[in-house]
């Protein structure tokens, strides 16, 4: 028996079931993506603008944040073009970047969060509504059938539950750890926006290098 006659005898659950993965694979590849393309050396990154900032060459800072992925970029070029303006002003450009940013990493993971947890209970559902029509066929029969059709029934019932796990499993894993990705970088942001408007407000004064994680 193929695999696809396997699937079919699954019954109509199998279809959104079938649906969920491919949503999830795709949420999956463009999220994987994103975080590759912004990946930097944040601590690097950091210390160059700080160097910029020291020796006054502000444009250069700005041209830097725009020629770098990623979010921190984006926050301390956001601060750096209020750079004129006072404390309350600078701070509330980084914050409003820093949120865009954070609504860009989690784009789409609420619902691959979604396809992990329904998953699963579609596949459950599937095998109830089998197991419902297995025992209509058996009184159908009056209760005349032997274990191999009883058995036929509860397998082809049990179809779904497996397929909806098969497709949980690995969106709560790959969930999870896309979830660990974007915190990391919401704290970078977090760090980042500190030490910049520090930068900014502080003037010439030397700034002590920060080690970042």
């Amino acid at each position: 028996m193929s695999l696809i006659t396997i699937l079919v005898k699954g019954g109509f659950m199998m279809i959104p079931i079938a649906l969920s993965s491919m949503i999830a694979i795709v949420i999956l590849v463009e999220r994987l993506l994103v975080l590759r393309k912004i990946k930097i050396n944040t601590g690097s990154f950091v210390l160059q603008v700080k160097n910029l900032l020291l020796r006054k060459r502000i444009n250069e800072a700005i041209m830097l944040c725009k020629q770098t992925p990623g979010p921190i970029a984006a926050i301390t070029k956001a601060g750096l073009i209020k750079r004129d303006q006072g404390r309350e002003e600078i701070k509330e450009a980084i914050e409003s970047k820093a949120q865009s940013q954070v609504f860009h990493l989690e784009r789409n993971l609420g619902i691959l969060g979604t396809i992990a947890n329904i998953a699963p209970l579609m596949g459950f559902l599937g095998t109830v509504t089998g197991m419902i029509r297995a025992f209509m066929e058996i009184q159908a029969r009056g209760g005349n059938v032997d274990a191999g059709v009883l058995a036929g029934g509860i397998w082809e019932a049990l179809i779904t539950t497996a397929a909806g796990l098969t497709v949980g499993i690995p969106a709560t894993i790959f969930y999870n750890w896309i979830q660990n990705k974007v915190e990391l970088y919401v704290h970078e942001m977090q760090d980042g926006s500190t030490e910049l408007l520090d930068m900014l407000l502080r003037g010439d004064e030397d700034y002590e290098d920060k080690d970042y994680a």
